[in-house]
């Protein structure tokens, strides 16, 4: 069996795979912004797992991971803190740490031929570049949300124009999957391609795939996206879940 542990900005979720990746248990909880807490919280739900058979133990975190010794958050400012002693010490099996796009980049993509960018509109804009389940080097220095751009006459990042946290305040909606309508998904479709061009001129990836909230209504913006040669776009296959699957497949893959 192998546990998948997915650190969210706004939520943690702790799943159970049978060896045929086959989701046995699950656990969820509110991601807190008090370190301390966030970590007792953890701690007694991974306890609840430490009496399985484990063959791997992943986890995604929403930050830098250092040689799967060190984990900075990018979205709390806890600096490095005890997450990886902590794990270690509940589990006597292998432990990886990685990235969450990354790995939700190796699900997407381990179907698929060619190379894979997966990109996150959440809170923010991450990715990950994998090639049939397996991570590219290029994907460590990987930051798209982060790259400035001129939109309606003001420059700013691409994730402060095209994140579904960005969509939610532009269109003053509790949720970006709530957004109907063709003049919305236009807009939403013209915010997303203003990034997708460099993305493609860099690392030249034969899938695009669009997830996060917006990969949940991907069905209604896409027509309104300008093709890019070559290049197919792809909703992913589990929209709000492709991290833990990510885990699942990353762990089997290490012999």
């Amino acid at each position: 069996m192998y546990l998948a542990v997915d650190i969210g900005g706004t939520k943690t979720l702790v799943a159970l795979f049978s060896k045929r990746g086959r989701v046995l248990r699950r656990v969820k909880f509110k991601t807190s912004w008090q370190k301390e807490r966030f970590m007792r919280e953890l701690t007694q739900v991974l306890k609840q797992f430490s009496k399985y058979q484990l063959s791997a133990v992943v986890v995604a975190v929403p930050g830098v991971v250092q040689k799967n010794c060190s984990v900075r958050l990018g979205n709390r400012d806890w600096g490095d803190f005890s997450l990886v002693e902590t794990v270690q010490k509940l589990f006597d099996c292998s432990i990886y740490f990685e990235n969450d796009a990354n790995l939700a980049a190796v699900y997407e993509s381990h179907r698929l031929p060619g190379k894979t960018v997966f990109l996150t509109f959440s809170t923010g804009i991450g990715g990950g570049i994998a090639t049939r389940g397996h991570i590219l080097p290029e994907s460590d220095s990987f930051e798209p949300g982060h790259k400035i751009y001129n939109y309606n006459g003001v420059k700013a990042e691409w994730e402060d124009i095209a994140a579904s946290s960005a969509l939610e305040k532009a269109f003053h909606v509790d949720a970006a999957t709530d957004l109907r309508g063709k003049e919305y998904m236009m807009e939403i479709a013209e915010r997303v391609y203003l990034g997708l061009s460099d993305v493609v001129s860099k690392y030249h990836p034969d899938t695009i795939v669009l997830g996060g909230p917006l990969g949940k209504i991907f069905n209604l913006y896409v027509k309104y996206l300008p093709k890019i040669e070559g290049v197919r776009y792809r909703r992913p296959r589990r929209p709000l879940e492709s991290v833990i699957y990510g885990c699942y497949i990353f762990g089997k893959n290490q012999k």
